[in-house]
């Protein structure tokens, strides 16, 4: 595959693939219980396309070569695993960092002492039967509302995924 098409599709280099895969691994091989098992690769691979993509899972899982059920236990899995190592990769800046921040961030737009760049995004998904309306939208689908901070390089530096929908429905 083309490093333009995996970017495309994944929305990571071929190298931060492998290095992720490297060290999600471990977590991921216990997950394997007989020689059917799905490798880690392609778990990782699944998952990095259903994130990239705001598919469904039965379109990503068949894509894959699993079925949707399968797909849900591996995008579990995996992301259970991205979060027991997501304080390597999200971190806010130091008290010490913050000259240096806000000097990328006036590089790129020449507006003083911004420390990071703030957006949300609706998750959608199917909802448990319980505390169902707490995550209908104003849009009458259910989600989750995400917020991220980022950096002048594009680095994520805060998530909140505990803001419900319910939550961000007001018009101002």
């Amino acid at each position: 595959m083309e490093e333009r098409h995996i970017l495309g599709t994944y929305r990571l280099d071929c190298a931060t693939i492998q290095e992720l895969c490297a060290q999600l691994e471990p977590d991921l091989m216990s997950a394997i219980r007989h020689p059917t098992g799905i490798p880690p690769l392609v778990q990782v691979l699944s998952v990095l396309h259903f994130l990239a993509s705001g598919s469904f899972q039965t379109t990503v899982a068949m894509a894959s070569g699993m079925s949707q059920p399968m797909f849900s236990n591996v995008l579990s899995r995996v992301l259970s695993a991205l979060l027991k190592h997501m304080r390597s990769y999200i971190v806010f800046p130091q008290v010490e960092d913050l000259p240096t921040v806000k000097g990328d961030f006036y590089a790129l737009g020449h507006i003083p002492n911004i420390i990071g760049a703030i957006d949300g995004t609706h998750v959608a998904f199917v909802p448990l039967c319980r505390n169902e309306k707490v995550y209908r939208n104003r849009k009458s689908y259910h989600s989750m509302n995400v917020q991220m901070v980022c950096l002048a390089d594009q680095y994520i530096s805060h998530v909140n995924a505990n803001i419900l929908a319910l939550c961000m429905t007001l018009t101002f």
